[in-house]
């Protein structure tokens, strides 16, 4: 059973009951230790559902050995805990579901990525909802449900101040989101047990998913790839430290996003557009994860401004995925960047209509020229421009004209 002393309130949970409410099969699927069995567990506890690990051996084996048998023989209502571990399983639940659909039958978790696995994704197409849960927001930490999101695609932010976040910035930053990571009192202990993190991550999970002769690559394989983190993904740079060919890094890198270590952010452009970069950005999937390969802590982020500049950027995308992931509209994220070298670090879309634009900056102060690629995006957006804004570490909430906006990074998460 999931241990409560590490919980949280989840903001996905909303979204857990209606797709319940009306699905047969839910799959939570996220990194492990980001929630998703303390989640199913408390919703299941509610509803009487009864509970199965696969990773227990004894529970995996006789699933793996007779799918059949092992899903007729469940009660009403079952939380099926780690699914990827016997991926023969979802062809059998598409065969009880199509004889039976009953909505909330079926919970499902599983810390790898089903959407980059077609053959499950497909066995039950149509009859299988999906929510992701991603370790914690920092709006969840402070249990305050915010309305950036909403803000960012009114159009519209108001002038007022904040105290600025200085060095609690750095520690929110080397922390991350984990909620085992976040109950040691340290942050020495809180490295320690990231790293302990990475060695299960990659003889459990990865070692199901694919059969790698060298598994001690990978975790320096995602060492490397933390120090890439907000940079345009580059194979070969990838490749260089390892005896390894590209096409292997390539598949090594897309197995690290598969258990959602690793995140590709893809470029935003139309077709009419030539000039804009197509090329993907590499993002590590918590901060803390990734301050914890780098041998960084609060004070070391805070003295080396590169490495701050390059996790905050990865902090606040984390930020707005998460709370992404429970909003009522879809929101798809992108990045943006020209061959001229404008940029935005992160491009969000709602619906058909709605572009904003949010450009990320360590300082405490900005300038016109900092909205130089939000411009660009204004322009190449058009009518579906929604507003463009600087998250930065400061204190004024301020605008710049043209629906441009300088923004107190804690605006994120604060009322």
């Amino acid at each position: 059973m999931a241990d409560d002393e590490y919980f949280y309130p989840r903001f996905a949970e909303r979204s857990l009951l209606e797709a319940l409410g009306d699905t047969p099969v839910v799959l939570i699927h996220g990194p492990r230790q980001c929630g998703k069995t303390t989640l199913a567990q408390m919703i299941g506890r509610k509803r009487n559902y009864t509970y199965f690990s696969f990773d227990d051996d004894v529970t995996r084996e006789a699933a793996t050995f007779d799918p059949l048998g092992f899903v007729t023989d469940l009660p009403e209502r079952v939380i099926l805990d780690e699914v990827q571990r016997v991926p023969g399983i979802f062809s059998t639940l598409k065969l009880v579901v199509d004889k039976k659909r009953t909505p909330g039958r079926f919970l499902l978790t599983g810390s790898a990525n089903v959407l980059l696995l077609p053959t499950l994704a497909d066995s039950l197409a149509g009859r299988m909802g999906i929510l992701r849960l991603h370790p914690l927001a920092q709006c969840e930490m402070a249990s305050h449900r915010p309305k950036f999101l909403d803000t960012l695609f009114s159009g519209v932010f108001k002038i007022r101040k904040y105290d600025r976040l200085s060095h609690a910035l750095a520690e929110c930053i080397a922390a991350g989101g984990y909620p085992a990571a976040l109950a040691r009192s340290t942050g020495r202990r809180r490295s320690a047990w990231y790293r302990d993190y990475i060695e299960t991550i990659v003889q459990r999970d990865v070692r199901d998913l694919a059969r790698i002769a060298s598994l001690d690559i990978l975790p320096r394989l995602l060492a490397f790839a933390a120090g890439q983190t907000a940079r345009l993904i580059n194979i070969s740079d990838l490749a260089s430290p390892f005896q390894q060919s590209r096409p292997t890094i390539r598949d090594y890198v897309t197995l690290l996003a598969r258990v959602f270590l690793l995140e590709e952010l893809p470029p935003w452009h139309t077709n009419r557009l030539s000039r804009l970069i197509k090329t993907p950005k590499l993002h590590v999937g918590d901060t803390g994860l990734a301050c914890a390969l780098l041998g960084l802590d609060a004070a070391a982020l805070i003295q080396d401004r590169n490495a701050l500049g390059q996790l905050l950027e990865t902090f606040v995308f984390q930020e707005l995925r998460r709370q992404a992931s429970w909003h009522e509209d879809e929101i798809r994220f992108h990045h943006y960047r020209d061959k001229e070298g404008a940029e935005v670090d992160i491009v969000l879309e709602r619906g058909v209509g709605q572009v904003a634009g949010v450009k990320v900056k360590a300082s405490a102060t900005v300038t016109a020229s900092d909205f130089r690629g939000l411009r660009k995006l204004k322009d190449d957006a058009g009518d579906r421009f929604v507003v463009g804004v600087v998250l930065y570490d400061g204190e004024m909430s301020v605008g710049f004209g043209d629906g441009l906006y300088a923004i107190p990074i804690r605006n994120l998460w604060e009322a």
